[in-house]
Protein backbone atom coordinates (compact mmCIF):
# COMPACT_ATOMS: atom_id res chain seq x y z
CA UNK A 1 0.00 0.00 0.00
CA UNK A 2 1.07 3.70 -0.78
CA UNK A 3 2.13 6.05 1.57
CA UNK A 4 1.60 8.78 -0.95
CA UNK A 5 -2.38 8.53 -1.33
CA UNK A 6 -2.73 7.93 2.68
CA UNK A 7 -4.38 11.08 3.90
CA UNK A 8 -3.17 14.06 6.21
CA UNK A 9 -4.63 16.07 8.64
CA UNK A 10 -3.74 19.30 10.18
CA UNK A 11 -5.78 21.30 12.34
CA UNK A 12 -8.67 20.55 10.89
CA UNK A 13 -8.33 19.83 7.36
CA UNK A 14 -7.89 16.71 5.97
CA UNK A 15 -5.90 16.41 2.44
CA UNK A 16 -6.90 13.47 0.57
CA UNK A 17 -3.12 12.51 -0.13
CA UNK A 18 0.02 13.71 0.47
CA UNK A 19 0.29 15.70 -2.90
CA UNK A 20 0.27 19.22 -3.29
CA UNK A 21 0.45 21.77 -6.04
CA UNK A 22 3.41 24.74 -5.37
CA UNK A 23 3.20 28.31 -5.76
CA UNK A 24 3.60 29.13 -9.46
CA UNK A 25 3.90 32.75 -10.94
CA UNK A 26 1.54 32.79 -13.90
CA UNK A 27 2.47 36.54 -14.12
CA UNK A 28 -1.45 37.04 -15.93
CA UNK A 29 -3.57 39.17 -13.14
CA UNK A 30 -4.64 42.62 -13.99
CA UNK A 31 -4.04 45.28 -11.26
CA UNK A 32 -3.75 42.20 -8.63
CA UNK A 33 -7.11 40.27 -10.31
CA UNK A 34 -7.47 36.82 -10.66
CA UNK A 35 -8.84 35.78 -14.27
CA UNK A 36 -10.15 33.01 -16.15
CA UNK A 37 -6.95 31.81 -17.04
CA UNK A 38 -6.14 31.37 -13.26
CA UNK A 39 -9.43 29.15 -13.03
CA UNK A 40 -8.42 26.91 -15.60
CA UNK A 41 -5.14 26.53 -14.41
CA UNK A 42 -5.45 25.82 -10.75
CA UNK A 43 -9.05 23.80 -11.53
CA UNK A 44 -7.44 21.59 -13.42
CA UNK A 45 -5.33 20.49 -10.61
CA UNK A 46 -8.12 20.10 -8.55
CA UNK A 47 -9.38 17.39 -11.39
CA UNK A 48 -6.31 15.88 -11.56
CA UNK A 49 -6.54 14.72 -7.71
CA UNK A 50 -3.94 17.28 -6.03
CA UNK A 51 -4.95 17.55 -2.26
CA UNK A 52 -3.55 20.85 -1.55
CA UNK A 53 -3.44 23.86 -4.59
CA UNK A 54 -1.38 26.90 -3.29
CA UNK A 55 -2.55 29.75 -5.67
CA UNK A 56 0.70 31.75 -6.87
CA UNK A 57 3.00 34.38 -4.66
CA UNK A 58 -0.13 36.76 -3.62
CA UNK A 59 1.33 40.11 -2.99
CA UNK A 60 -0.15 41.76 0.17
CA UNK A 61 0.47 45.67 -1.69
CA UNK A 62 1.33 47.00 -4.95
CA UNK A 63 4.74 47.39 -4.32
CA UNK A 64 5.27 43.94 -3.38
CA UNK A 65 4.69 42.58 -6.47
CA UNK A 66 7.45 40.99 -8.20
CA UNK A 67 6.19 42.10 -12.15
CA UNK A 68 2.71 44.54 -12.60
CA UNK A 69 1.40 41.01 -13.61
CA UNK A 70 1.08 39.44 -10.32
CA UNK A 71 -1.68 38.14 -8.05
CA UNK A 72 -3.02 40.24 -5.36
CA UNK A 73 -5.05 40.83 -2.43
CA UNK A 74 -4.49 43.88 -1.07
CA UNK A 75 -7.94 45.77 -2.04
CA UNK A 76 -11.24 44.34 -1.75
CA UNK A 77 -12.02 43.85 -5.38
CA UNK A 78 -9.57 41.17 -5.09
CA UNK A 79 -11.51 38.90 -3.27
CA UNK A 80 -14.28 37.25 -5.21
CA UNK A 81 -12.08 36.34 -8.38
CA UNK A 82 -9.94 34.40 -5.82
CA UNK A 83 -13.39 33.15 -3.77
CA UNK A 84 -14.53 31.56 -6.72
CA UNK A 85 -11.24 29.64 -7.23
CA UNK A 86 -11.70 28.56 -3.73
CA UNK A 87 -15.02 27.10 -4.16
CA UNK A 88 -14.14 25.59 -7.31
CA UNK A 89 -11.19 23.86 -5.90
CA UNK A 90 -13.17 22.59 -2.80
CA UNK A 91 -16.32 21.20 -4.88
CA UNK A 92 -13.48 19.11 -6.79
CA UNK A 93 -11.91 17.57 -3.36
CA UNK A 94 -8.63 19.97 -2.96
CA UNK A 95 -7.53 22.11 -0.42
CA UNK A 96 -7.58 26.31 -1.29
CA UNK A 97 -4.44 27.78 0.02
CA UNK A 98 -2.85 31.18 -0.60
CA UNK A 99 0.81 32.04 -0.06
CA UNK A 100 1.20 35.84 1.23
CA UNK A 101 4.41 37.55 -0.12
CA UNK A 102 6.28 41.11 -0.72
CA UNK A 103 8.90 40.81 -3.33
CA UNK A 104 11.05 43.03 -1.42
CA UNK A 105 14.31 44.18 -3.68
CA UNK A 106 13.15 41.92 -6.65
CA UNK A 107 9.96 44.32 -6.94
CA UNK A 108 9.54 46.13 -9.88
CA UNK A 109 10.48 43.44 -12.80
CA UNK A 110 9.26 43.09 -16.12
CA UNK A 111 7.43 39.48 -17.14
CA UNK A 112 9.61 36.65 -17.58
CA UNK A 113 8.48 37.08 -21.47
CA UNK A 114 9.27 40.57 -21.61
CA UNK A 115 12.78 39.79 -20.16
CA UNK A 116 12.27 40.11 -16.51
CA UNK A 117 14.88 42.63 -15.82
CA UNK A 118 13.65 45.68 -13.75
CA UNK A 119 11.43 48.24 -15.23
CA UNK A 120 12.36 51.83 -14.95
CA UNK A 121 10.25 54.01 -12.75
CA UNK A 122 8.56 55.75 -15.68
CA UNK A 123 8.11 52.46 -17.95
CA UNK A 124 5.81 50.65 -15.45
CA UNK A 125 8.35 50.41 -12.85
CA UNK A 126 8.43 51.77 -9.09
CA UNK A 127 11.42 51.75 -6.42
CA UNK A 128 11.42 48.42 -4.39
CA UNK A 129 12.09 47.76 -0.65
CA UNK A 130 14.10 45.63 1.31
CA UNK A 131 16.32 45.37 4.25
CA UNK A 132 19.33 47.49 2.92
CA UNK A 133 20.01 49.25 0.14
CA UNK A 134 21.81 46.66 -1.34
CA UNK A 135 20.50 45.35 -5.28
CA UNK A 136 19.79 42.17 -5.96
CA UNK A 137 22.23 42.15 -8.77
CA UNK A 138 22.32 41.43 -12.63
CA UNK A 139 19.47 42.77 -14.47
CA UNK A 140 17.64 43.25 -11.20
CA UNK A 141 20.42 46.45 -10.38
CA UNK A 142 17.50 48.57 -8.85
CA UNK A 143 18.62 49.51 -5.14
CA UNK A 144 16.28 48.74 -2.95
CA UNK A 145 14.85 51.64 -0.33
CA UNK A 146 15.97 50.63 3.00
CA UNK A 147 12.62 50.05 5.53
CA UNK A 148 12.33 52.47 8.37
CA UNK A 149 11.00 51.01 11.29
CA UNK A 150 7.67 52.68 10.78
CA UNK A 151 7.82 51.57 7.00
CA UNK A 152 8.40 47.23 8.17
CA UNK A 153 5.20 48.08 10.69
CA UNK A 154 3.26 49.36 7.92
CA UNK A 155 4.31 46.09 5.94
CA UNK A 156 4.06 43.77 8.84
CA UNK A 157 0.21 45.62 8.83
CA UNK A 158 -0.26 44.96 4.99
CA UNK A 159 0.03 40.94 5.78
CA UNK A 160 -2.64 40.92 8.25
CA UNK A 161 -4.72 43.04 6.32
CA UNK A 162 -3.85 40.31 3.23
CA UNK A 163 -5.08 37.87 6.01
CA UNK A 164 -8.21 38.58 6.74
CA UNK A 165 -8.98 38.91 2.96
CA UNK A 166 -7.79 35.57 2.62
CA UNK A 167 -10.25 34.75 4.94
CA UNK A 168 -13.31 35.99 3.01
CA UNK A 169 -11.39 34.26 -0.46
CA UNK A 170 -12.49 30.84 0.78
CA UNK A 171 -8.61 29.53 1.89
CA UNK A 172 -7.93 27.55 4.41
CA UNK A 173 -4.49 26.96 4.09
CA UNK A 174 -2.05 29.55 4.44
CA UNK A 175 1.61 29.91 3.52
CA UNK A 176 4.02 32.87 4.63
CA UNK A 177 6.44 33.48 1.43
CA UNK A 178 9.94 33.87 3.19
CA UNK A 179 11.84 32.51 0.47
CA UNK A 180 13.50 32.82 -2.85
CA UNK A 181 15.39 36.23 -2.37
CA UNK A 182 11.64 37.91 -1.78
CA UNK A 183 11.38 40.23 1.43
CA UNK A 184 11.24 38.24 4.42
CA UNK A 185 14.39 36.44 3.21
CA UNK A 186 16.07 39.53 2.51
CA UNK A 187 16.01 40.06 6.24
CA UNK A 188 16.95 36.57 7.13
CA UNK A 189 20.31 36.53 4.88
CA UNK A 190 23.20 38.30 5.94
CA UNK A 191 24.13 39.15 2.16
CA UNK A 192 20.98 41.37 2.21
CA UNK A 193 20.65 42.23 5.34
CA UNK A 194 23.20 44.42 6.54
CA UNK A 195 21.83 46.65 9.01
CA UNK A 196 22.94 47.86 12.30
CA UNK A 197 19.32 48.26 14.35
CA UNK A 198 16.96 45.22 16.17
CA UNK A 199 16.71 43.82 12.49
CA UNK A 200 19.99 43.31 11.72
CA UNK A 201 23.27 41.92 12.32
CA UNK A 202 23.00 38.99 15.05
CA UNK A 203 20.66 36.15 14.20
CA UNK A 204 17.87 36.78 16.63
CA UNK A 205 17.88 40.40 14.80
CA UNK A 206 17.71 38.83 11.27
CA UNK A 207 14.55 36.05 11.99
CA UNK A 208 13.05 39.53 13.59
CA UNK A 209 11.23 40.36 10.67
CA UNK A 210 8.91 37.32 9.87
CA UNK A 211 8.54 36.12 13.41
CA UNK A 212 6.96 39.28 14.43
CA UNK A 213 5.09 39.01 11.29
CA UNK A 214 3.96 35.74 11.83
CA UNK A 215 3.10 36.79 15.10
CA UNK A 216 0.54 39.44 13.32
CA UNK A 217 -0.77 36.85 10.70
CA UNK A 218 -0.82 33.89 13.16
CA UNK A 219 -3.73 36.61 15.44
CA UNK A 220 -6.41 36.95 12.93
CA UNK A 221 -5.73 33.93 11.50
CA UNK A 222 -8.39 31.09 12.61
CA UNK A 223 -6.33 28.77 15.17
CA UNK A 224 -8.35 25.62 13.28
CA UNK A 225 -6.62 26.34 10.42
CA UNK A 226 -3.42 25.64 8.70
CA UNK A 227 -0.24 28.02 9.02
CA UNK A 228 2.94 27.06 7.73
CA UNK A 229 5.74 29.13 6.38
CA UNK A 230 8.16 28.67 3.09
CA UNK A 231 11.53 29.01 3.44
CA UNK A 232 14.39 28.68 1.69
CA UNK A 233 17.20 26.54 3.18
CA UNK A 234 20.23 27.45 1.63
CA UNK A 235 21.34 30.42 -0.17
CA UNK A 236 24.01 27.80 -1.58
CA UNK A 237 26.82 30.30 -0.88
CA UNK A 238 29.78 30.81 0.95
CA UNK A 239 28.37 33.49 4.23
CA UNK A 240 24.52 32.96 2.94
CA UNK A 241 21.53 31.51 5.31
CA UNK A 242 21.99 27.89 5.24
CA UNK A 243 20.23 24.72 6.80
CA UNK A 244 21.79 25.05 10.36
CA UNK A 245 20.05 28.61 10.49
CA UNK A 246 16.96 27.02 8.81
CA UNK A 247 16.46 24.17 11.45
CA UNK A 248 17.02 26.74 14.36
CA UNK A 249 14.38 29.52 12.77
CA UNK A 250 11.87 25.97 12.02
CA UNK A 251 12.07 25.53 15.91
CA UNK A 252 10.70 28.88 16.67
CA UNK A 253 8.64 28.95 14.21
CA UNK A 254 6.86 25.51 15.67
CA UNK A 255 6.80 27.90 18.74
CA UNK A 256 4.98 30.56 17.23
CA UNK A 257 2.18 28.67 16.11
CA UNK A 258 3.38 27.34 12.72
CA UNK A 259 1.97 23.78 11.65
CA UNK A 260 4.90 22.66 8.61
CA UNK A 261 7.79 24.54 7.10
CA UNK A 262 7.72 24.42 3.04
CA UNK A 263 11.34 23.86 2.34
CA UNK A 264 13.03 25.20 -0.28
CA UNK A 265 16.20 27.02 -1.31
CA UNK A 266 18.10 29.92 -3.37
CA UNK A 267 16.52 33.23 -4.76
CA UNK A 268 18.98 35.11 -2.74
CA UNK A 269 21.92 36.15 -5.22
CA UNK A 270 21.96 35.49 -8.95
CA UNK A 271 25.15 33.79 -8.78
CA UNK A 272 24.66 30.73 -6.71
CA UNK A 273 25.85 27.21 -7.81
CA UNK A 274 22.92 24.76 -7.16
CA UNK A 275 23.44 21.21 -7.50
CA UNK A 276 20.25 20.81 -9.66
CA UNK A 277 18.82 16.97 -9.65
CA UNK A 278 16.27 15.00 -8.58
CA UNK A 279 14.54 15.65 -4.98
CA UNK A 280 17.98 17.95 -4.39
CA UNK A 281 16.28 19.63 -1.79
CA UNK A 282 14.46 16.58 0.19
CA UNK A 283 16.86 16.50 2.33
CA UNK A 284 16.46 20.14 3.90
CA UNK A 285 12.48 19.11 4.80
CA UNK A 286 13.83 15.62 6.15
CA UNK A 287 16.46 17.49 8.59
CA UNK A 288 14.03 20.35 9.81
CA UNK A 289 11.41 17.90 10.02
CA UNK A 290 13.87 15.54 12.48
CA UNK A 291 16.00 18.18 14.42
CA UNK A 292 13.17 21.21 15.00
CA UNK A 293 10.25 18.32 14.97
CA UNK A 294 7.36 20.08 12.82
CA UNK A 295 5.94 18.84 10.08
CA UNK A 296 7.69 19.54 6.29
CA UNK A 297 6.97 19.53 2.85
CA UNK A 298 9.29 18.57 0.19
CA UNK A 299 9.96 20.51 -3.14
CA UNK A 300 12.03 20.36 -6.16
CA UNK A 301 12.33 17.85 -9.01
CA UNK A 302 10.17 15.72 -7.70
CA UNK A 303 8.90 13.80 -10.86
CA UNK A 304 7.86 10.39 -9.64
CA UNK A 305 5.45 8.53 -8.36
CA UNK A 306 7.90 6.34 -6.57
CA UNK A 307 10.21 8.69 -5.81
CA UNK A 308 7.31 10.71 -4.11
CA UNK A 309 6.17 7.76 -2.54
CA UNK A 310 9.68 6.70 -0.80
CA UNK A 311 9.92 10.59 0.63
CA UNK A 312 6.49 9.76 2.56
CA UNK A 313 7.15 6.57 3.26
CA UNK A 314 10.43 7.13 4.66
CA UNK A 315 9.91 10.11 7.03
CA UNK A 316 11.28 12.45 5.15
CA UNK A 317 8.50 14.90 4.59
CA UNK A 318 4.95 14.90 5.11
CA UNK A 319 4.35 16.31 2.14
CA UNK A 320 5.53 16.73 -0.94
CA UNK A 321 4.75 19.45 -3.56
CA UNK A 322 4.98 19.82 -7.18
CA UNK A 323 5.24 22.24 -9.40
CA UNK A 324 7.05 22.50 -12.76
CA UNK A 325 5.51 18.46 -13.00
CA UNK A 326 2.65 19.86 -12.16
CA UNK A 327 2.27 22.52 -15.26
CA UNK A 328 3.50 19.50 -17.17
CA UNK A 329 0.68 17.39 -16.37
CA UNK A 330 -2.34 18.31 -14.61
CA UNK A 331 -3.39 14.78 -13.44
CA UNK A 332 -0.04 13.85 -12.05
CA UNK A 333 -1.90 12.72 -9.26
CA UNK A 334 -4.19 10.40 -10.76
CA UNK A 335 -1.35 8.56 -13.12
CA UNK A 336 0.72 8.31 -9.78
CA UNK A 337 -2.18 6.26 -8.17
CA UNK A 338 -2.33 4.32 -11.17
CA UNK A 339 1.29 3.73 -10.78
CA UNK A 340 0.76 2.77 -7.00
CA UNK A 341 -1.42 0.32 -7.54
CA UNK A 342 -3.97 2.83 -6.02
CA UNK A 343 -6.49 3.95 -9.11
CA UNK A 344 -9.29 4.08 -6.51
CA UNK A 345 -7.93 6.64 -4.78
CA UNK A 346 -7.58 8.98 -7.51
CA UNK A 347 -11.17 8.14 -9.43
CA UNK A 348 -11.81 10.03 -12.43
CA UNK A 349 -14.51 13.00 -12.47
CA UNK A 350 -18.29 11.78 -13.89
CA UNK A 351 -17.00 13.72 -17.11
CA UNK A 352 -13.87 12.00 -18.01
CA UNK A 353 -14.86 8.78 -16.51
CA UNK A 354 -14.69 7.35 -20.20
CA UNK A 355 -11.46 8.17 -21.06
CA UNK A 356 -9.69 8.01 -17.46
Amino acid sequence: MSHLFAPLTVKSITLRNRIGVSPMCQYSSEDGVASDWHLVHLGARAIGGAALIIAEATAVSAEGRITPGDAGIWTDKQVEPLARISRFLKQHGSVAGVQLAHAGRKASAARPWDGGAHLADGVGGWTPVGPSPIAFGGELNKVPHALTAAEIKQVQADFVAATKRSLAAGYEWMELHAAHGYLAHEFLSPISNQRTDSYGGSFDNRIRFLIETTRAVRAVWPESLPFTVRISCSDWVEGGWDIDQSVELSRRLKTEGVDLIDCSSGGSVPHAKIPLGPGYQVSFAERIRREAGIATAAVGLITEARQADDIIRSGKADLVLLARESLRDPYWPAHAARVLGEAAAAPAPRQYARAW
